[in-house]
């Protein structure tokens, strides 16, 4: 009885199969929905790609394909052997806390939560009304990104703010990336063979998250209201004084700085080169490579050590995603500001990427572990 994962942005689609013991059967990615450089890429267990163009004008054609490809590479025979399907969702509000089977009233609910990530949710729902026609016989599943940060205290998710925003605009942190920081911390737990260790999970891709999570408990997170909160990502300005919002609208529109804070900043604004870590760290010595290592590695230190007041000091700092698990040289200098609390990395396995990267007389553990998301909404609904 496979299950099918699918994990849609605005122009994106991510999707999975796994058997009934949550064993990987394929993997692929359909990116640039709607546009001409429109590009399929099938991810093969040697770590190697097949990639081919095609025509995915939305969604619905883009799941479609989708399912045929599964068929055409002989994983299934009919799409009606996928019996569960899940669906990521970014927003689950404060309501939506668990994996949700996706009713008519639980859409109608949701689409009520569009306000809240309108760049995401929209997208994911579309999705699930793709395949939903496409697959009318499969159960069908959200498992939201905010659910794991259900467990924050008051005192973490509130702002300092009129407290009727909180009431009656729901205004709070949700964070996000939840389900990755779960399989992370539940993976090093393993490692650890420890259950209830303290940890704090980086999540360092294009979008950067951190969590402070005691045993299954996450007791705060970077992100908030919305995935713009927390220190600075490849595209996103991170945190930033809010009057600066109200200074630049002296020239720019509303829109304008929304789409400078979510689009021009970060990585690329800060380095003026590009979001991508790996063309900054192809040009070392320019200024802009610079002062964006400096300031990222910066900010996800003081970060990181001020979850040492809901935590103490953790059990192991874990590093993944795309950055988090391969740019080793910023996991030197997030590390190289927290020597102080008896951090210390071996120069060698950090630069291999190896599990454990922290010597044995380091008094914090630094882990890199994989994430995978696809798996962990796998479990969820199982």
């Amino acid at each position: 009885m496979p299950t099918l994962i699918l994990n849609a942005g605005s122009s994106s689609l991510r999707f999975a199969l796994f058997d009934d013991k949550q064993n990987q059967l394929y993997k692929g990615h359909i990116d640039a929905i709607g546009q001409l450089h429109c590009k399929f890429r099938r991810y093969l267990d040697n770590g190697k790609e097949k990639r081919r163009l095609l025509r995915a004008k939305d969604h619905n054609a883009a799941i479609a394909y989708a399912l045929k490809r599964l068929r055409k590479d002989k994983v299934i025979t009919d799409p009606k052997e996928i019996k569960k399907v899940g669906h990521r969702v970014v927003h689950g509000g404060e309501h939506f806390t668990e994996p949700t089977k996706l009713t008519a009233l639980t859409i109608r609910k949701l689409r009520k939560l569009n306000k809240l990530a309108p760049l995401h949710n929209p997208a994911n729902l579309e999705a699930v009304k793709a395949s939903k026609k496409l697959l009318k016989k499969a159960k069908h599943y959200a498992i939201f990104d905010t659910a794991f940060h259900a467990t924050l205290p008051q005192k973490a998710f509130l702002y300092g703010l009129p407290y009727e925003l909180y009431k009656k605009e729901g205004i709070r942190r949700y964070g996000f990336h939840g389900t990755s920081h779960k399989y992370v911390a539940k993976q090093a737990q393993k490692l650890l063979k420890k259950p209830s260790a303290k940890v704090i999970t980086c999540h360092m891709g294009n979008g950067v998250s951190l969590a402070a999570i005691s045993g299954k408990v996450c007791l705060d997170t970077s992100m908030g209201f919305t995935p713009l909160e927390g220190p600075m990502m490849g595209t996103r300005s991170g945190s930033i004084d809010p009057a600066i919002i109200f200074h630049l609208t002296q020239k720019k529109s509303p829109e304008k700085i929304h789409q400078m804070l979510e689009k021009e900043s970060g990585f690329k604004g800060l380095s003026q080169i590009s979001s991508d870590i790996r063309k900054l760290y192809a040009r070392p010595k320019s200024p802009g490579t610079l002062r964006t290592f400096e300031t990222f590695s910066y900010q996800m230190a003081k970060l990181i050590t001020s979850y040492f007041t809901p935590l103490g000091l953790p059990d192991a700092i874990i590093f993944t995603a795309g950055i988090g698990q391969h740019a080793f040289y910023l996991r030197k200098q997030i590390c190289d500001y927290l020597k102080p609390f008896g951090v210390v990395l071996d120069p060698r396995k950090n630069h291999t990427n190896a599990t454990i990267i922290s010597t044995p007389k380091s008094k914090i553990k630094v882990l890199v572990i994989p994430t995978n998301e696809e798996l962990q909404m796998a479990r969820e609904i199982a």
